[in-house]
């Protein structure tokens, strides 16, 4: 018999807030994290514009022998999951620790140090590279460092599908403890990609947003008429996943209960996404969830602003709601923070879901004159406050097609 799944914590380290409390906070206030870039390398860029993690120093956080061994992206990993288990008062006995696991999304892992290996080798000449440079860089070192630090001898995985990486690491945790191999996970992901290298790739794809000529801050624009692309950005959210029957016992808060996921390919194109495809995964998380299109009273939106991507969202969301679409209220908050890449879905979701724990929903912000093919309520400029909502949706939808969607409801035991 399929169990329960309630989350039970919350952590993130975002470009709008270092904390659940001030990342929403932020997002209801519409304030944005998106910021003319300041680096060394900024005068070798064409578009200058980022969402960067500001006034982070690791060394408040970590000791100067601890970051020789851990990675920027590692070190979001790990600020975000440290909150989320005080969030959650987790505390596990060592049989409890066989049973419990962690699941994680990223792109690229730690690309920084990838990049400086490459610079010394290359441009430097050095004859080699730092020792520790795979174990820095690896995709997978948030999640044994996470593994590590909290004794989880559980499953232990890293997904990599693009932009729905956290967002497939939540859904296939959440299955884990569904159909039993777990009792606790934690889940989400982390992203630290805003080097050189990595900008000048995005640059190279004519994908990213051009600045907005009056305010940085402005410059991601999704479903807007005048939207040119999407805003890097980076940080970390992480979630405890719990099977209900234990939260309930241990007397845990819980935020709400992940009710619905699914996962499904467009395989049709490597970069072009599809409504289709998208619309199955829609279609197949509510089916999970038990629940009927009418019963989601909130979207977040994978909503990346480019030209393509924000229309086939658009006509997915219209193929599956029907005449109920245009009555939900839809937004994305990249608009604000940035796309995180592989941290992006479990930014999104717990955005999502701390908007039906408040009753209250973010807004797109820079939504002045909506495209006409995309005509749904996507929340502009203003958020929106004492709305009940009792089931909320996050999309996640790829690069490669790949796409992903999570489904939390009001918990009710």
């Amino acid at each position: 018999m399929a169990r329960r799944v309630v989350i039970t914590g919350l952590g993130i380290i975002s470009p709008v807030g270092k904390s659940p409390e001030e990342f929403f906070g932020n997002l209801m206030a519409g304030h944005s994290g998106i910021k003319h870039l300041q680096s060394d390398f900024i005068e070798k860029l064409s578009i200058r514009i980022a969402a960067p993690v500001e006034d982070f120093n690791p060394g408040d956080h970590f000791s100067k022998i601890q970051l020789t061994g851990i990675e920027r992206f590692s070190q979001f990993a790990l600020i975000a999951a440290d909150q989320a288990v005080r969030d959650a008062r987790l505390e596990l006995s060592e049989p409890e620790q066989g049973r419990a696991g962690v699941c994680m999304g990223s792109c690229q892992g730690g690309s920084s140090t990838l990049e400086e290996g490459y610079i010394e080798v290359l441009q430097r000449k050095e004859p080699r590279v730092k020792p520790l440079t795979v174990l820095l860089s690896m995709n997978n070192a948030a999640a044994s460092h996470i593994s590590i630090k909290y004794h989880l001898q559980g499953p232990n995985i890293t997904y990599a599908t693009a932009c729905s990486s956290s967002a497939i690491a939540i859904g296939e945790a959440y299955r884990r403890i569904k159909h039993g191999y777990a009792d606790v996970m934690l889940a989400g992901g982390s992203e630290a990609m805003l080097t050189l290298g990595a900008m000048k790739a995005w640059e190279a794809l004519h994908t990213l947003a051009k600045e907005d000529p009056n305010d940085a801050g402005a410059s991601c624009k999704p479903f807007a008429k005048n939207r040119s692309g999407l805003v890097l950005g980076e940080g970390a959210a992480i979630l405890v996943l719990e099977d209900a029957e234990r939260a309930v016992k241990r007397g845990a808060k819980i935020y709400a209960e992940l009710a619905g996921y699914d996962c499904s390919s467009d395989s049709s194109h490597i970069t072009k996404p599809d409504a289709s495809g998208q619309a199955r995964a829609i279609l197949n998380a509510l089916h999970d969830a038990k629940l009927q299109p009418g019963d989601i009273d909130y979207i977040n939106a994978h909503g990346t602003a480019t030209l393509a991507g924000d229309i086939e969202e658009t006509k997915a969301v219209k193929k599956v709601f029907g005449s109920h679409a245009a009555n939900i209220p839809i937004s994305s908050t990249k608009s604000m923070h940035g796309h995180l890449m592989g941290a992006t879905g479990a930014v999104e979701f717990m955005a999502a879901l701390l908007a039906l724990h408040h009753n209250s929903v973010p807004p797109t912000i820079n939504l002045h004159e909506p495209d006409p093919e995309c005509d749904l309520d996507y929340v502009p400029n203003q958020s929106r406050t004492g709305i009940k909502l009792d089931a909320v949706m996050s999309n996640s939808f790829a690069f490669g097609g790949s796409n992903a969607v999570l489904i939390a409801k009001r918990f009710t035991p």
